[in-house]
Order: C-alpha cells, then structure tokens, then sequence
C-alpha cells in the first residue's frame, strides 16, 4: 500500500467523524493520542527489530492502542461511542501513516506540528458542518458536504497562508 493510498484512508475519520464539534473533538483527542502512544511505544521497537518486523510490530501496536481507546469509549461514553461509529477503529491507519511518513524517531517537533494541524482541521470542519447543519444546509451534516467543505476550509487556509501551502506542480517541476 502507498503513501497516498494511507492518506486517503486516514481521510475518512475526518470526513465521517465530524458532524459536530463534540465528534470532532473527540476524533481529534483520540487520533492525537493515539498516534503519539504509538510513536512513543515505537521508538525503543525499532531499534530492535528489522525492517520487516518493525512494520507488522506497527501494524499490531496501532490495532492495539486503538483497541483500548475504542473499549474505553465503549465503557465510558457509550452514546458517544455509538455515534462515531466505525471512525475510531480507523484512526490505527493514520498511526501507520505517521509511522510510514516520519520514519526517524527524532522528529517529534514535525509531529507536533502536524498532528496540531490535524487536530485544528478537525475542530474547524466540526464547528463548521454542525453551524450549517443547524442552520439552512443539510448537505453540511452528510460526508460528501464534509468533502466539499474541507475543500473550501483548505482553499482559505492556502490563501491566508500560501508560503506554507504545498508547491504547485509548475513549483514542483522547476526545482
């Protein structure tokens, strides 16, 4: 599987968890959690093990942080549980992909930044579609609403900041 395979999947939390703020947030507390347990529990693995074992460790160590993140929201906030539905279970994807993106176990302040990043993408999609859901547009509270509004949410956020928006493909090909 490829880098842009995994990000697509790690996509879908975002876009199917996110009807409210209480969901997004929730999401956002979760997958920050759990992506920053699975990099810490990582770190002493990797050392260990080769190339191959490291993934399948990775693999079985993302299942297992969000195993006990999805039991403990089951024992705890059953209705809320019951509301995120599939989502949580998939934010073991988005562990791989750091995993897979970062590789080198001393890029913490990156992994701050991005998972700061993630975490304010799903603050701002959940304030977003539950504001317009309640308002006048229904398509806000469905997952096609939520991609076309990340779409918008990401335009703005690369007109307000276009030196830390992505290169271009002309960018790109010029260097």
């Amino acid at each position: 599987m490829n880098r842009s395979s995994l990000a697509a999947l790690s996509l879908a939390p975002l876009l199917g968890a996110s009807q409210t703020l209480l969901q997004a947030t929730t999401m956002a507390a979760l997958s920050i959690m759990a992506i920053v347990v699975h990099r810490a529990l990582m770190l002493p693995l990797r050392r260990q093990l080769d190339a191959t074992c490291t993934v399948i460790a990775s693999v079985l160590l993302a299942a297992t942080v969000v195993t006990c993140q999805t039991l403990a929201l089951h024992a705890w906030a059953l209705e809320l549980r019951q509301a995120l539905g599939i989502y949580p279970e998939l934010i073991a994807v988005s562990c791989l992909l750091v995993e897979q993106r970062l590789g080198a176990p001393t890029q913490w302040r990156r992994l701050g930044l991005l998972l700061a990043g993630y975490g304010a993408l799903f603050l701002l999609l959940g304030a977003c579609r539950e504001l317009l859901a309640n308002g006048s547009l229904r398509l806000a509270s469905l997952a096609p609403g939520a991609l076309m509004l990340l779409g918008v949410l990401l335009a703005l956020i690369k007109r307000a900041c276009p030196k830390q928006a992505a290169p271009t493909v002309k960018e790109t090909a010029e260097r």
